[in-house]
């Protein structure tokens, strides 16, 4: 190159060798400027698949860089041993992948240096719905995504049998199988009214599909005329353009001949109903009750700090949590929860009996509950008791469920703006409640507990703000 001085023109020689070195190093600068961060992106809304055949869940990411020298890990956010599919050093390492998944998964390897780390999963089956997280690591940089995986399986059509007489009536048992979700089952007579039946009976198969079952005891009526329907009712999403909401029914009707006789006249009927209802509002009123008892247990809940996950902000008196925006360079805590969003109650107990109060509001997720004191703080435990944690969660807005192991849906008639949270430590029984109706929501029983617990808050991700608002321990104002 030239070199301009005193009106004289000087050459500067560099060799070619040196001049190709330069060239390297200014690639090699860029490419590790542009891994330096990178987003990992997935679908926003549910990935819906049928039972048994084969499903795509999409990750990307951006910008477009090259996939083939990073590290990709699929993982389930709520069992043990969480590993669905890991790619390493170029290759796939499922030695420690969840056994139900062995010979089901792969990436596409080609695309892989297009960004493109999804994962497609062969003949799904109930037990693999719920969600998932797509994580991408590089020596600089790593982030994740979470995809939620929807299957549905629509069952047989309802077989209706007589027990015979029972309880003063006639016993009819309504069975269905191969459902997923658990579907809804309901007696009806021929107005199409509701009738009280017992508490459905659910099982589930290898494929993790639902057999339900349930007894309605019916008494004499003009027709004889019942029927039993069988109900599903879940969000499809037909890939990433609109969202239908679906409701499958399959429904079929046994009529009994009016000259079966029964023990009982209309006028029983009514009485049984009337009682009926008595006793429903009794329950309520026990309900109520036992609310009010577990109130009495109030006690003073402040956040720990030295708990939170990096992504968490807590408010200066520490009382409410939020999923920020912005990573923050914590010092080292080896209490600190590394890869699950959530935090701690500052005071742990190991006997007596103690109740707290959360808002929620409007939020679209968030899990409460409590959690023992080794809980895996490092990497990602599973959501059950299993690993530590009883507790309950919101997902994607209107979906209630209970962390249990597999987790148990919640069927709620009104969305809680505030919970109530109740433990008993000696009986092993955690209790929810919603505060504002005075409704109980669920109870994990049963359980020995042998340690330290903790009040567990995690206002779950922001969701590019939709999720923004804080989780809020409110002072408990009813107690008498």
């Amino acid at each position: 190159m030239y070199h301009r001085g005193r009106g004289v023109k000087h050459v500067m020689k560099i060799s070619w060798s040196e001049c190709l070195c330069l060239i390297l190093l200014h690639l090699q600068q860029t490419t590790v400027s542009t891994l330096e961060r990178f987003e990992v992106l997935g679908p926003a809304d549910p990935v819906v698949a049928v039972a048994g055949e084969d499903v795509v869940l999409p990750c990307y990411l951006k910008p477009n860089i090259s996939a083939v020298d990073l590290h990709v890990e699929w993982f389930r956010v709520q069992i043990d041993n969480p590993i669905v599919h890991l790619y390493r050093d170029h290759e796939d390492r499922n030695e420690n992948q969840v056994p139900s998944y062995r010979g089901r998964t792969s990436l596409f390897p080609e695309e892989l240096k297009k960004r493109n780390t999804s994962l497609k999963l062969y003949d799904v089956r109930g037990s693999d719905d719920g969600p998932y997280k797509c994580f991408v690591e590089s020596q600089e940089w790593q982030d994740d995504s979470w995809i939620n995986l929807r299957i549905k399986a629509v069952g047989t059509q309802p077989l209706i049998s007589i027990e015979g007489y029972k309880e003063g009536g006639i016993s009819l048992v309504c069975e269905s199988k191969g459902w997923y979700p658990q579907p809804q089952v309901v007696w009806m007579d021929s107005e199409g009214h509701s009738l009280p039946a017992g508490h459905t009976e659910t099982h589930t198969d290898s494929m993790g599909l639902f057999t339900v079952r349930r007894r309605v005891i019916v008494q004499e009526t003009e027709t004889n005329r019942f029927t039993c329907r069988v109900r599903q009712q879940q969000i499809v999403t037909f890939a990433v353009i609109f969202s239908l909401a679906a409701v499958c029914i399959i429904g079929c009707t046994v009529l009994i001949h009016r000259f079966v006789k029964l023990q009982r006249k209309r006028g029983q009927l009514k009485e049984q109903y009337g009682l009926i209802t008595r006793r429903m509002s009794i329950e309520n009123m026990c309900r109520r009750a036992e609310l009010l008892k577990a109130q009495r247990y109030a006690v003073d809940v402040t956040l720990d700090p030295d708990t939170a996950n990096p992504w968490l902000i807590l408010s200066e008196d520490k009382k409410q949590v939020r999923h920020g925006v912005i990573w923050q360079d914590l010092p080292y805590k080896p209490e600190r929860f590394k890869r699950r969003i959530g935090v701690l109650g500052k005071e742990g107990f190991s006997s007596g009996r103690r109740y707290w109060e959360v808002q929620v509001g409007d939020k679209t997720e968030w899990d409460l509950g409590v959690a023992r004191e080794s809980i895996n703080r490092k990497w990602y435990f599973p959501l059950n008791p299993s690993g530590g944690l009883w507790a309950i969660s919101l997902w994607n807005g209107n979906e209630y469920l209970a962390f249990t192991d597999p987790s148990v849906s919640l069927h709620l008639s009104v969305k809680p703006q505030k919970v109530g949270v109740f433990v008993d430590y000696e009986k092993g029984q955690v209790s929810f409640y919603s505060v504002e109706d005075k409704s109980h929501l669920y109870t994990f029983i049963g359980y020995k507990f042998t340690e330290k617990l903790y009040p567990y808050f995690s206002p779950c991700t922001n969701d590019d703000g939709t999720n923004s608002t804080p989780l809020i321990i409110s002072p408990v104002s009813d107690t008498d």
